[in-house]
């Protein structure tokens, strides 16, 4: 009987896990693809990049996984009377309490694991990835800019047909705000430097007190641009329990009690599953509805 109950739980959670983690997939790559693909960067590598998240998606899921896998498997036990069946046997609670104690355990287990190791190191290669890429652009190959922010104080728009680039938009910051705009122009990338040369349009000045417009049919300028730019690891999602725990400090200490709060989660859905619906033996479909819509909400809140 214990296996039996076992091996349902782990087929219900097993069904959610894979309806869940598909949306939350197809969503993160329908993103990506919207983000990318104005960039002009391979369908592979987005698709590589949004695998690397499947671990972290895994974890943000399992206590809905969880929440909808004990409802639809007790759903089933109640429709096919077997809940009955177990009671009619002579046998006890404690029957149906062994499975899901094993259940929880795993699934502690399993969350502990994603969050201080699996998912840490797989979303810090993302994080990396997407980095790279993002810092690789070549601007002909660009189909729609998507206004371009290289920092703080340069933010860039423009149309490009094949090379020529039309409409260009430039936003750049120094001891004034300036906005240039040209009809036509060229855009190279040559020693760590960004040059516009641009044709029939205008520059707009900013100051305190006063707005200066300068038209101009030609205008060279040029801006800094690093293309050594390093990757730092500065998202807590990315730090292992070794990072963790080297150099603790009051950030550091926080983010264990986070990634801990999520186990803590899933214990709490589980008693809550158990008071609200085994201890009194009531597994009808409001009950069940009751439990996940209460559930939701405090995944959600929380």
């Amino acid at each position: 009987i214990n296996l039996y109950l076992f091996s349902q739980l782990v087929n219900s959670c097993t069904l959610v896990f894979f309806i869940f983690i598909s949306i939350a997939w197809l969503l993160q790559l329908s993103r990506l693809f919207a983000v990318m693909n104005n960039l002009q960067i391979k369908t592979f590598d987005i698709l590589q990049l949004s695998l690397l998240i499947i671990p972290n998606l895994m974890n943000v899921t399992l206590p809905f996984i969880l929440a909808f896998g004990f409802v639809l498997a007790f759903l089933k036990f109640e429709k096919d009377k077997e809940i009955i069946a177990i009671f009619s046997l002579g046998l006890s609670i404690k029957e149906i309490n062994k499975p899901i104690l094993l259940i929880i355990i795993s699934f502690v287990f399993l969350s502990l694991i994603l969050n201080f190791f699996i998912s840490p190191f797989t979303y810090n290669i993302y994080k990396e990835k997407e980095f790279n890429l993002r810092n690789s652009i070549k601007f002909d190959e660009i189909n729609i800019s998507n206004f371009i922010k290289f920092n703080d104080e340069l933010t860039i728009d423009f149309e490009n047909d094949n090379g020529n680039f039309s409409n260009i938009l430039i936003n750049f910051k120094n001891e004034n705000e300036n906005i240039l705009y040209s009809k036509y122009g060229l855009i190279e990338q040559k020693n760590d430097k960004l040059i516009f040369r641009l044709e029939d349009g205008f520059k707009i000045q900013i100051k305190e007190n006063e707005i200066e417009n300068l038209k101009f049919d030609t205008y060279r300028i040029d801006f800094p641009i690093s293309n050594n730019s390093i990757y730092k690891k500065f998202d807590h999602n990315t730090l292992n329990l070794f990072e963790l725990i080297k150099n603790i400090n009051d950030r550091k200490r926080t983010i264990i009690y986070l990634k801990l709060i999520d186990s803590l989660i899933i214990i709490s859905i589980c008693i809550y599953f158990y008071l609200n619906i085994i201890k009194i033996n009531n597994y009808s479909l409001f009950n069940s509805l009751t439990f996940i819509i209460i559930a939701i909400i405090c995944l959600t809140v929380v």
